[in-house]
């Protein structure tokens, strides 16, 4: 055996999954467990919107499933057919969330809009009333003797814990009441718009051939057709379209567009906080490239353009609802309790809280520490912390919630399609022939 083929690299344990029936095996297994997952929520999910997202879900991803499994036999027969090549692969994809997230969240918000009370999660009457009140008085919030003099079982829906931007949303409802002005229809309007702006910056070109082209397709997969995601937008939504947004500003980023990339998180962050982390991480990722300040006049202009106004009119109620509230110490808790490790430390150990707090702390430390002796150079990077950061902080949060999974199980599926050929290189280094660094 010669020297340099002994010294290939084997390809490693998740590509060797990945790649298994050239892709279809781990498609199969991904709608297989869906429909599961589906049928199970369906069956015991103690929230009607839940169940009747399962019911649906699981006939979507049994069809999926069944149409993986036909793609399996005939590319067993026909290795080479399209049938079961990757953009048959992308179809599935897209019958799956139209089955799994859009049909049961239009369903739901036609029959809400008929008198249903059951057919949408708190956050979506949150976001709609925040909207209503934007458009009265000019801020979302309503401050803490608002809230004080609101019945005891509605002061939790009182509250808007997210940045000012999601109130938009609520906005259409606001001004004409009907199915198609549900809050979530603009959460899956907005995610849409950010998702296919993001794939297409990131498709294959004559002059950026794709390493792997079917890369770009599970990251799609993971932040459209996972059930975390699936169920979030036809339930409730709001994680959604800040998902897409950060994915966009990670894409924007992977194509050398360090403007625009602080232009996507700064709107994501002008949603929910959910997206400042990345924000930081990026503008460490703009220094690296000579564009810390473009990065960061989006980053954190917007959100700030966003603060603005709002605590010009009423600062103690944004205090109370984005900081106060979050943190624990509003006037009711919140719901966000999911048996995670921070949780489970908070509520059983003696002083739990402080022992979840320092091992928040620490992890924040670690990535910190990280970030100061080994900055991100590249998309990919950016998003394998921004995963891995976001994983550690919601299981070591105490007061958290499953389906804020969603962020770094996407970011982490998304990392392998930002790593472009001949668009890897920082500022200091010279760029190939013809690829210019643009904001």
């Amino acid at each position: 055996m010669s020297n340099a083929t002994a010294t290939v690299p084997r390809p490693g344990w998740w590509h060797r999954i990945d790649s298994a029936g050239g892709g279809l095996s781990l498609d199969l297994g991904l709608y297989a467990s869906s429909t599961a997952f589906a049928a199970i929520t369906a069956a015991t999910s103690t929230l009607t919107s839940h169940r009747h997202w399962g019911g649906l879900a699981a006939l979507g991803y049994l069809a999926a499933a069944l149409l993986v499994a036909g793609q399996l036999l005939v590319r067993r027969q026909r290795p080479d057919s399209a049938l079961a090549g990757v953009p048959a692969r992308w179809l599935v994809t897209g019958l799956a969330w139209a089955t799994a997230a859009l049909l049961p969240l239009t369903w739901q918000s036609v029959q809400r809009s008929a008198g249903r009370t059951d057919r949408a999660q708190e956050e979506v009457l949150v976001v709609e009333e925040s909207g209503r009140r934007l458009l009265e008085t000019g801020t979302p919030y309503l401050g803490p003797d608002a809230i004080a003099a609101l019945p005891p079982g509605e002061q939790l829906l009182g509250y808007t814990p997210y940045q000012p931007g999601m109130a938009l949303f609520g906005l259409p409802r606001a001004l004409h009441d009907t199915w198609w002005t549900d809050a979530r229809v603009w959460f899956a309007v907005g995610t849409a718009l950010a998702l296919l702006l993001a794939l297409r910056l990131l498709r294959p070109t004559p002059g950026r051939p794709a390493r792997n082209p079917a890369v770009l397709l599970r990251g799609t997969q993971a932040a459209t057709v996972l059930p975390v995601c699936a169920l979030t937008l036809a339930t409730g939504g709001d994680d959604l379209p800040v998902l897409a947004l950060c994915l966009l500003a990670l894409a924007f980023a992977g194509t050398a567009r360090p403007g625009w990339a602080g232009v996507a998180v700064g709107l994501a962050g002008a949603l929910k906080l959910f997206a400042w982390p990345v924000a930081v991480v990026l503008v460490i990722w703009g220094l690296t490239r000579r564009a810390g300040l473009r990065v960061a006049a989006g980053a954190f202009g917007l959100p700030a353009a966003a603060l603005l106004p709002v605590l010009l009119v009423d600062h103690e109620a944004l205090v109370e609802n984005v900081l106060r509230f979050p943190l624990g110490h509003g006037l009711v808790a919140s719901p966000a309790q999911s048996p995670f490790p921070g949780q489970l430390i908070a509520a059983n150990l003696p002083a739990g809280r402080a022992v979840a707090a320092a091992l928040l702390v620490a992890a924040g430390l670690a990535i910190a520490i990280r970030l100061a002796r080994r900055p991100p150079r590249t998309a990919r990077t950016i998003s394998l912390i921004c995963g891995y950061g976001l994983l550690a902080a919601i299981l070591l949060m105490p007061t958290t919630r499953f389906g804020y999974l969603l962020y770094p199980i996407a970011f982490l599926a998304w990392a392998p399609a930002l790593d472009l050929p001949r668009i890897r290189q920082p500022a200091g280094e010279a760029a190939p022939q013809g690829v210019h660094l643009r904001s």
